[in-house]
Formats: structure tokens, sequence, C-alpha cells
């Protein structure tokens, strides 16, 4: 996946290393999606109520975030200290321990906004 610099679902994963000649199954690859999602080694997103799920290798080895266009679907990792903070909050009073969290937020980004106020309206 270090070429794969956009998000990806495993079938296209499995589809890009099937065309490059590599003989692997599909469920090796998420296989080794969650491996390396658990060592932090990829990005992971998920859609439409946590059931699709999309990989990106990535670029920030520390706990981040994601801004996502919900048009073209480009991404920025971003920082949350108010929402680490919350978070640890959170746990705490309720008396949880080993916390993870996961937070995507979606817009449309600047360019998507742009050529679309660009567009004549109908």
């Amino acid at each position: 996946m270090t070429e794969v610099v956009d998000f990806r679902s495993a079938r296209q994963i499995h589809a890009v290393l099937r065309e490059r000649g590599h003989e692997i199954g599909l469920a090796t690859v998420y296989r080794n999606l969650h491996d390396m999602e658990q060592r932090g080694e990829v990005d992971v997103l998920r859609a439409g109520g946590g059931d699709t799920a999309v990989y990106r290798r990535c670029e920030r080895h520390e706990h981040h975030h994601h801004l996502v266009c919900r048009r073209c679907g480009r991404a920025v990792e971003v920082e949350g200290p108010v929402i680490e903070s919350w978070a640890a909050r959170v746990a705490r009073d309720e008396g949880f321990s080993e916390v993870t969290h996961a937070m995507e937020l979606f817009g449309t980004c600047g360019a998507c906004t742009r050529a679309e106020r660009g567009r004549p309206r109908p």
C-alpha cells in the first residue's frame, strides 16, 4: 500500500494487487489490513454506519483525526486536542479505562465548493 495515497476499500486494494500479478485472496487482504490498523500503519475511515471501511497508509503515526470531503474524498489529517481532553474526561467520569476513539469530520472541501459555485444554476 505504500504507493496508494488515497483511501481505498479492501476490494479495491485486492484488485490492484491482482492486476500487479500477486495471487492473493481477499480474506488475506482483510486480515493484513486489520493487522496494519492495529499497528497504526493505516488510517481507516468507516462510512455509512461503520459497515464500509476504506484504508490509506498513515502519514502520521501519532493519534489523529480526519476532515474528509464528501464529494471528492480528499482527506486532511487534523489534530484534536479538545476531542482528546473530552474523551479522557468522559471515560474517567464513567469509570472506563483503555478507551480508544476515532473521529472523522465530513464536509465539502474548498475546491469542490468553488467548482460547485462556478457552475451555472439550472
